[in-house]
């Protein structure tokens, strides 16, 4: 029957285990896995109170020891998820990772801090800190940029999120460095291709920086820039409605001075059109309007 034949085999595959097993467990010192001879100890790693551990963070962070300071605030936050020791552990892993000058892991954890807290009182130090990382790795104006824009967005969307923070006077100080630097950036290569009498390429060099960055130190330079490159392009309207455009607006500037001898040495005057370009960018941030003038 096939209970029978069922029990059978039972009976016929237990018989050799049983076997084996006697044999393992007799006379036969033998034990090749040694799982018979030896008790599993599992190691016990003692809690450390999270209080404790943020304290030593700290102190690691006074002794400037940035690198074990992040240790301990990881730890931390590992232990301790979803505590409010974790926000905390999180926020001083940045901080410290900022002040040991790894500024791509102050991001990371600004980043990560801000994804998790978002509504966090400290919120707003946490991008702080993402718009420091980056300010703090602008190079000069002769390389690439990316940081110097990296960190004019950071800076921005700090003002646009957090307004009344105790950042964000900071912040706006820093953006118009930052947009500066990215002005320099434009005249440094605009420069170079009018010295290659690359004009076309020069013009809209120049013109970048006269629409985007009006309010840096390098717009006086821009406008006198586009005078040169219009002239010797042979568009002298557009020369003079630069130097117009420059005089208007830097009156005493001496790249004024400049661009008026230009002109007048080849029998013209600065010229304003103020249906162009150029005019409208500095009306708009002047309130200069036509019926004024």
């Amino acid at each position: 029957m096939p209970v029978t034949i069922r029990h059978r085999g039972l009976a016929a595959l237990a018989a050799p285990l049983v076997a084996v097993l006697g044999l393992g467990l007799g006379g036969c010192d033998f034990d090749p896995t040694g799982i018979f001879s030896e008790k599993y100890k599992p190691e016990v790693i003692p809690d450390v109170p999270a209080d404790k551990l943020y304290s030593e963070g700290l102190a690691k962070m006074e002794d400037s020891d940035y690198e074990g300071a992040v240790k301990k605030f990881d730890s931390l936050d590992k232990t301790y998820q979803y505590s409010d020791w974790s926000r905390k552990a999180l926020l001083m892993t940045a901080y410290a990772n900022y002040e040991g000058q790894k500024y791509d892991d102050a991001i990371n954890a600004s980043k990560l801090y801000l994804q998790r807290h978002p509504s966090s009182k400290d919120a707003a130090y946490a991008q702080y800190l993402i718009a420091m990382s980056n300010y703090k790795q602008i190079p000069d104006v002769t390389r690439d940029q990316d940081r110097s824009e990296k960190a004019l967005a950071a800076l921005q969307e700090l003002i646009q999120r957090y307004p009344t923070s105790e950042y964000a006077s900071d912040a706006k100080s820093k953006i118009q460095i930052t947009r500066d630097q990215l002005a320099g950036k434009e005249m440094d290569i605009g420069r170079y291709y009018l010295e290659r009498r690359n004009f076309p390429a020069a013009i809209n060099r120049f013109r970048d920086v006269v629409s985007k960055y009006q309010t840096t130190r390098h717009a006086e330079e821009a406008l006198e820039r586009l005078t040169e490159a219009y002239w010797a392009l042979g568009i002298p309207q557009e020369a003079q409605n630069a130097a117009a455009v420059l005089g208007h607006n830097f009156p005493d500037s001496p790249w004024y001075k400049d661009a008026h001898a230009l002109l007048a040495n080849n029998g013209l005057e600065p010229r304003e059109e103020k249906s162009s370009f150029l005019s409208k960018a500095f009306r708009s941030i002047t309130g200069r309007t036509a019926s004024a003038e």
